[in-house]
């Protein structure tokens, strides 16, 4: 049922001859506001060599239509990557297929959500394309439906509840992925259920949608294919049947709906007539079969959107609990004081928070779900307020104004997640040598060990030539017009020994 990081998922190519209709209607994704820093200017095409930059391991963790993906370890820093390698020699075959990498490419750069795989950077030569990508360690969902053969109801919820804030998110971006599937679906380490966070990964057929605007493109896997999208005009609700046919496998063990072969699937799924058959379904709770029946209805309209789907009953009552936020003061204060620090360090702060992995920040990552309480992957005000109210925490409006505003770096209104991490990190955690080279080596571009006005300009919109050079001058103690790493080191330093004299 697909393979971890899915290079163009088995299931996905059964319907894709129809791939090449109808792509201009399924558009790139656009920018839109330019802020003053945003995650995606972290996310680099680097011009070098692959092998230059990581030392790829021979075993696959997974193949699929276009290419595979390997474990490699960055040679500069250490850290251990997914690397997606897509053959363009595959893609030449159907230029579809590249406007797909392109559009992956794109929408990831876009996306920031604790529940979607991070895209890291990614190389180009003229064999391969490779995106670089955050390591999930856990395998597939459909791993664990296989070693368990069904769910409990518990375990079936908590998995929901993640998946639909991820998709949640997407939808309200403007992003519809129209290949969700177990085989798409990863879990971060191999912890039980309930103490894991699953990541949806695989957007080459996903799609930036507006309201009113059909797509068009017959995209997706046979099993999970809404019956709309094999008509060739569907919205983004197409992800909420995936998503129910998700839960009934978890909760049965089996697809709704079954054929000798993708036609006979297909056939079945146009119909749309879902069952429970009651020799399996009889243990099964009446609240799990009505969100499935309203995550499945054949007429989108009628059919349950994310946020609806998140608020239903059954997630409610069979959900584990969301863990109470730990907001001590001493995080409130690192809110308050990441607004007073100059541009470079909260775009450096930026850079160390894009590139740690799940386990350093797994406390914040909590932190950030546990006070985002609608789902969708931002924190606003609102959301915030009520946080600090519930930990005791009494913190003037107006201060807690200004605390968001210096926060939402991106000027979108909310916090998002990597502006959450980067505002949170304890100066423990980017005081380590290890990690501020991380950080120095992604804005020193052209790798000559200096970092300069130019290349700072790169990861800060709307600033001036002047301004990043005033920038670049305040951390310069050498007086040469560039950064070198002793003196970004300093820089990062002194901003944690700052952090550290807070209460």
């Amino acid at each position: 049922m697909g393979s971890c990081y899915s290079s163009g998922a088995q299931q996905a190519t059964a319907i894709e001859p129809t791939l090449s209709r109808d792509m201009s209607a399924d558009r790139m994704p656009s920018i839109g506001k330019e802020p003053s820093i945003r995650r995606a200017h972290f996310i680099i095409d680097q011009p070098g060599m692959i092998a230059d930059a990581y030392a790829l391991e021979d075993v696959k963790l997974g193949e699929g239509s276009y290419g595979s993906v390997s474990r490699a370890t960055h040679k500069a820093t250490d850290m251990v990557r997914a690397i997606k390698t897509i053959s363009k020699e595959r893609l030449r075959t159907r230029t579809p297929a590249t406007d797909r990498v392109k559009r992956e490419i794109a929408i990831m750069k876009l996306i920031d959500h604790p529940g979607i795989i991070k895209l890291h950077e990614t190389f180009a030569d003229s064999k391969n394309i490779y995106l670089c990508m955050e390591l999930c360690t856990g395998g597939e969902l459909f791993g664990r439906i296989v070693q368990e053969g069904r769910f409990s109801e518990s375990a079936a919820a908590g998995v929901m509840q993640q998946v639909l804030r991820s998709v949640c998110y997407m939808h309200k971006h403007g992003i519809c992925h129209r290949d969700l599937k177990p085989g798409n679906l990863l879990l971060q380490t191999k912890d039980p259920l309930n103490q894991n966070v699953v990541k949806i990964i695989d957007f080459g057929l996903s799609s930036q949608f507006e309201i009113g605007t059909p797509m068009k493109t017959r995209a997706g896997s046979p099993i999970y294919v809404a019956p709309e999208v094999l008509g060739g005009s569907y919205d983004h609700k197409c992800d909420l049947w995936s998503v129910g046919v998700i839960m009934y496998i978890m909760l049965c063990g089996y697809p709704p709906f079954q054929g000798s072969c993708d036609i006979e699937v297909l056939q079945k799924v146009t119909v749309g007539k879902l069952e429970f058959r009651p020799q399996d379904w009889k243990i099964v709770s009446e609240d799990a079969k009505n969100l499935i029946t309203n995550l499945m209805r054949k007429i989108p309209q009628g059919r349950f959107s994310a946020d609806q789907a998140l608020r239903h009953t059954w997630i409610a009552h069979k959900a584990p609990r969301a863990p109470a936020a730990s907001l001590e003061e001493g995080l409130v204060e690192r809110l308050r004081a990441f607004r007073l620090r100059d541009r470079f360090v909260k775009a450096a702060l930026h850079a160390i928070a894009a590139q740690m992995d799940g386990s350093q920040i797994r406390g914040l990552r909590d932190v950030f779900v546990s006070l985002d309480s609608d789902g969708d992957g931002l924190l606003a005000y609102s959301e915030l307020r009520r946080g600090l109210q519930q930990a005791g925490i009494r913190v003037a409006g107006p201060d807690l104004e200004e605390i968001v505003d210096g926060v939402d770096v991106d000027g979108s209104g909310e916090v998002n997640y990597t502006e959450f991490l980067a505002a949170t990190l304890g100066h423990q955690q980017y005081s380590r040598e290890d990690v501020i080279w991380s950080a120095f080596n992604l804005f020193d571009l052209d790798k000559d060990g200096q970092i300069t006005s130019k290349e700072l300009k790169n990861f800060l919109e709307k600033t001036s030539t002047m301004s990043a050079a005033e920038l670049v001058r305040k951390a310069d103690t050498n007086g040469d017009g560039t950064i070198d790493f002793p003196e970004f080191m300093a820089m990062m330093q002194e901003s944690a020994t700052e952090a550290a004299s807070l209460p």
